[in-house]
């Protein structure tokens, strides 16, 4: 009788280390998508010529992501009181399938956009995301290639 109350103890103590360890992992396997994403620059190539923007210097672009859905917003930085007035927002769901990311583009200021689906491969370094991917527009006369480059944004 000595032996097995020390003998429960134990065990007791034990199964309460592996129900930690457990929730540790959990915590740890959400993917490292999710989060909030500053635009740094974004580079367009459509019928041969290449456009880079910049998104560091006049307008700010977040998109956000959590486990289901995506949104993004971009804005000038001088609250719309020249000629680079600009707003534009969107958002919807998601599916993430090993580095191949689709974005169901449910929400959007420009509402040609809306109902199209874009597929971006992806790649995550650190806290550096970057999508490539082609977007095809119809009713808007969109079909480009579409590389973005963000940084996660820190708490």
């Amino acid at each position: 009788m000595k032996i097995i109350i020390p003998c429960l103890f134990l065990c007791v103590i034990l199964m309460s280390c592996v129900a930690e360890t457990t929730d540790n992992s959990k915590k740890s396997s959400s993917p490292p998508l999710i989060g909030t994403w500053k635009l740094l620059t974004g580079t367009l190539i459509e019928k041969g010529d290449t456009a880079v923007t910049d998104y560091t210097q006049n307008t700010s672009f977040i998109k956000i992501i959590n486990d289901s859905h995506f949104a993004f917003l971009h804005h000038d930085l001088n609250q719309g009181k020249d000629s680079m007035a600009v707003f534009s927002a969107g958002g919807g769901s998601y599916t993430l399938v090993d580095s191949t990311y689709t974005e169901q583009l449910d929400y959007c200021s420009a509402r040609d956009w809306e109902r199209n689906a874009f597929t971006f491969a992806i790649s995550i370094k650190n806290d550096t995301l970057v999508q490539y991917g082609v977007e095809k527009v119809a009713g808007a006369g969109v079909d480009r290639i579409n590389i973005e480059k963000y940084v996660r944004v820190k708490k």
